[in-house]
């Protein structure tokens, strides 16, 4: 709600513009109610289609000829061509939507829904929004008003203005109340129509202009019909349409005084229904102030807030148990158990199985001696006959584990002992030095 709408009075006017004097008006509650532009505009675009007049092309047109197809083998198209001869249009295609002279695709019919029922709540809170925003300036100025010089906002003057009969006084009436600049703003932007309406009987477009809403009609209509861009509307048939064109709030109204004093019987508040409109109250705004980045900031509000919460509540998954060991483990714990019986099983029969193939092909005789384990099961120990004979054990053969590690160890002692006669360095022996003969030492002189 703007503060220019929260004034307790309102100020009446003369014809003149001149105020009068103990005439005030207390503010109806109607321009307190919540501006709501989305509902506005959906009920406008609904409403507008209300007056919409069917219209479709001819049942029979594109077919008013006599065509056939020719069939296939022609080299041409199989579309249904004109008879005859001797002129052009013979052996031309009809009737279909690709050919000259053929009727459209999907023809419009005049049983088209062209209507749309509108909730009468909605048309009611529209109605009471589109009124509480003409009370706004800075709403009326951004529709592209100009009010500039206006005295007061809303505009509310005396009810010797419905007694007008001549254009000419209503002219000056509305140059009066610096209401005739919005009326010029009409005139400059006359201008002719884009498209095909020019020809039919639409040709020229205009802005629109002030509003004017009475509430007893003694000659009013008449007097400012012939004003470009200026409508009059009854105050008991206030009309969305006119109220917001095109479904934009802020219309430049101009009221007069029975009417203005009407809006409250009419509207009602929150806690007085309307009288003249059954079970009708003004819509509760959800907030009293609209101004909610300052609401924001106000520390007032943040003192009393609590600290955001960043903990990140995700979703449990759902692990199938079949498939997940840890899973199936939570449910089952002696799972571990079966699935390591079942490896254990498994081995003994793919040992037994390999060794029984094996003795069925001849290669080998095969003792069987039963031994226990340390789980209470049985141990085949499987021994082959003859030794020159050579069978491909289980891996899991206790034999054949053995004689690998035997493999192993013996081929490491040989690696460390053989050495490759090829990578010898030999290594020449150099004969010792002659020794030297000791010469006899000479007897010593006397």
């Amino acid at each position: 709600m703007s503060l220019s709408v929260a004034r307790p009075l309102v100020s009446v006017y003369t014809e003149k513009s001149e105020k009068v004097a103990d005439a005030n008006i207390p503010l109806p509650f109607v321009f307190k109610a919540p501006i709501r532009p989305d509902l506005v505009n959906d009920v406008h675009v609904s409403m507008s289609k209300n007056s919409r007049q069917p219209y479709c092309v001819s049942k029979e047109a594109g077919h008013q000829t006599s065509a056939e197809s020719w069939g296939t083998g022609r080299a041409v198209a199989r579309i249904p061509r004109v008879r005859g001869g001797g002129t052009h249009r013979s052996g031309q295609g009809a009737f279909g939507n690709m050919c000259r002279g053929g009727r459209m695709f999907a023809p419009t019919k005049p049983w088209r829904r062209w209507h749309r029922r509108v909730n009468l709540r909605q048309r009611r809170a529209a109605a009471a929004a589109a009124v509480a925003a003409a009370g706004v300036p800075a709403l009326v100025q951004a529709r592209g008003h100009i009010i500039e010089k206006v005295p007061e906002f809303p505009l509310v003057v005396a009810d010797s203005v419905q007694a007008i009969e001549k254009t000419k006084q209503a002219v000056i009436f509305l140059r009066r109340v610096k209401a005739w600049s919005d009326v010029l703003k009409v005139y400059k932007s006359q201008r002719l129509r884009a498209g095909k309406g020019k020809m039919r009987n639409r040709r020229k477009l205009q802005r629109k202009g002030p509003l004017i809403v009475y509430h007893k009609d003694q000659g009013l209509s008449k007097a400012f019909r012939n004003i470009p861009g200026v409508e009059t509307i009854s105050v008991n048939k206030l009309n969305l349409l006119k109220l917001a064109p095109g479904g934009h709030v802020g219309r430049f109204i101009i009221w007069t005084k029975s009417a203005f004093e009407r809006l409250d019987p009419l509207f009602g508040s929150w806690k007085t229904p309307s009288k003249l409109k059954k079970g009708f109250n003004l819509p509760q705004p959800k907030m009293a102030n609209t101004d909610l980045s300052r609401l924001l900031k106000c520390d007032e509000i943040r003192k009393v807030l609590r600290a955001p919460n960043k903990r990140v509540v995700r979703a449990p998954r759902k692990l199938n148990p079949l498939s997940n060991a840890r899973a199936m483990l939570r449910l089952n714990p002696y799972a571990a158990v079966l699935k390591r019986k079942a490896v254990l099983d498994q081995n003994k029969r793919s040992d037994a199985r390999a060794l029984a193939l094996a003795e069925k092909r001849g290669c080998v005789h095969v003792a069987s001696v039963p031994s226990v384990d340390a789980c209470g099961g049985v141990l085949i120990q499987h021994y082959a006959a003859a030794a020159s004979v050579c069978i491909k054990l289980p891996a899991s053969d206790p034999v054949a584990r053995a004689q690998r590690v035997r493999e192993r160890r013996a081929k490491s002692l040989k690696l460390a002992a053989a050495k490759d006669p090829k990578k010898k360095k030999v290594v020449k022996k150099t004969p010792p030095p002659p020794k030297k003969e000791k010469k006899p030492k000479k007897a010593a002189e006397k």
